[in-house]
């Protein structure tokens, strides 16, 4: 890539007298991914694919093309130019340091070194783990990539980006011929192979069968209010989904946040602290630089319970009058937007027993099978993978088909008590038809007065 470098800065010198910034992004991409359905294997997708793209401002409008062949490189900014010049647009960049770095992600066992018959075995012993009584459906994805990107623009930054990431996702089903019940799980993270060579597979693989066996037999949830305790995968939703997406700079600027003019008010209780962190090493959402070259660092959205900082882009920074927290992400074909890395709430100082010691009557929720948030409103609902009923400090019966639901604000003010381990996810985020790895996580949380329903 270091011999596309001139070609790049030729290019920038040539279009910028008629521009106001001018950016590209470029760079190879070699990537695995295989679907097994059953103990067979019915997708092997192997490939290289280069891409690069211009982005241009001119007059506050952005242009932006890309393509998949370099020697293009000029028309395509000619394409982009043509495209600003028929908008006019109200857009300015916040200032950001010009950076020049090269980054190497830590990777201990490259994909390459691992044939895919080796990856295929791996998900068979999954998938052979999982093959419990009543199981009858089990679907495994692998997929692993790694990207090699150069970042430059007409101020001076010049990142080179060496980037893997891996991911392994399996669901079981399991029927007793009269209702189908599932399980869930993903290991996964910005690292080599390694990530699920030193994993117990097997282990991973049975627990996803037992938690789909266990939701057979389990009683459907009560409705109403009741004191919960969500485990740390739920809160890491919750976090994600109810807190997250409403502090994204552009969905504020689009009148479409429960959070807009909120900053440095109180929106939870005192002991919510809720971070940002783009830097976190073993999280599924890591990077070093977000798209546009901004460098990342933790940041703190929620602070003893107040609302002091927000999820920005240069774009988006700009305009509510702060500096872009390293937030635009997109692969490289797509415009960059204002998305989540890895969100999370930050653990206490309870024992998991002390958060159940004092109630009486109440919910014990775990996981997630998604859910739906409007951001707009402040309103969600999430369905909780799996529950259990807490009778006087107990955990006692096994529930299913278990939602959450409730105000955004007035949850956060509820919660009262926070445990001391943090688990975290591995998953993907969706936003303006792109899509993006992310982690989520958090501590078990006590969450008072929280409306919980049941279905058949």
């Amino acid at each position: 890539m270091e011999n596309y470098i001139s070609l790049f800065e030729n290019i920038i010198e040539k279009i910028m007298p008629k521009v106001d910034y001018v950016d590209i992004r470029a760079g190879p991409r070699d990537s695995t991914a295989l679907i097994m359905k059953d103990g067979d294997l019915q997708e092997i997708n192997t490939g290289m694919s280069s891409v690069a793209r211009i982005r241009v401002l001119n007059n506050g409008a952005w242009g932006f093309a890309s393509t998949n062949d370099f020697a293009k490189l000029e028309e395509i900014a000619q394409t982009a130019i043509q495209m600003s010049n028929k908008l006019v647009g109200d857009v300015e960049l916040a200032e950001n340091d010009i950076i020049k770095d090269k980054i190497k992600t830590d990777v201990k066992i490259p994909f390459n070194d691992v044939s895919v018959e080796e990856k295929k075995e791996l998900m068979n012993d999954a998938n052979q783990a999982a093959s419990l009584d009543e199981i009858n459906s089990i679907t495994i994805s692998y997929s692993d990539s790694k990207t090699d990107t150069i970042f430059i623009n007409n101020e001076g930054t010049l990142i080179e980006e060496e980037t893997s990431c891996i991911g392994l996702f399996m669901n079981a089903a399991a029927s007793n011929g009269e209702i189908i019940q599932f399980g869930h799980d993903s290991l996964g993270g910005v690292k080599g192979y390694e990530i699920l060579q030193n994993a117990d597979i097997e282990e991973f693989g049975r627990n996803v069968a037992l938690k789909a066996k266990r939701l057979l037999t389990a009683s459907t949830a009560p409705s109403g209010k009741y004191p919960i305790i969500a485990d740390g995968h739920l809160t890491g939703v919750f976090v994600h989904e109810a807190l997250g997406h409403a502090v994204e700079g552009d969905l504020i600027l689009q009148n479409d946040s429960i959070l807009k003019g909120k900053l440095g008010e109180q929106i939870g209780s005192d002991i919510v602290n809720i971070c940002d962190n783009p830097t976190l090493r073993d999280g599924f959402g890591y990077y070093e630089y977000d798209v546009e070259g901004v460098k990342t660092f933790k940041n703190q959205l929620v602070k003893d319970g107040k609302l002091v900082s927000l999820l920005n882009s240069r774009e988006s920074a700009s305009k509510l009058g702060m500096r872009s927290s390293g937030n635009a992400r997109s692969v490289i074909s797509e415009q960059p937007i204002v998305r989540m890395s890895n969100t999370y709430m930050e653990p206490g100082d309870m024992s998991f027993d002390e958060l159940i010691e004092d109630i009486a009557d109440g919910i014990y929720l775990l996981g997630s099978r998604g859910g739906q948030v409007d951001t707009g409103k402040g309103i969600f609902q999430f369905n909780a993978a799996e529950g259990y009923l807490i009778k006087n400090g107990e955990i006692t019966d096994n529930l299913r088909d278990v939602s959450l639901s409730g105000n955004i604000l007035e949850t956060m003010q509820n919660v009262d008590g926070l445990g001391k381990e943090i688990e975290y996810s591995v998953g993907f985020c969706g936003k303006g038809g792109q899509t993006v790895p992310v982690g989520d996580g958090g501590p078990h949380t006590r969450i008072l007065n929280a409306m919980v329903g049941g279905s058949n």
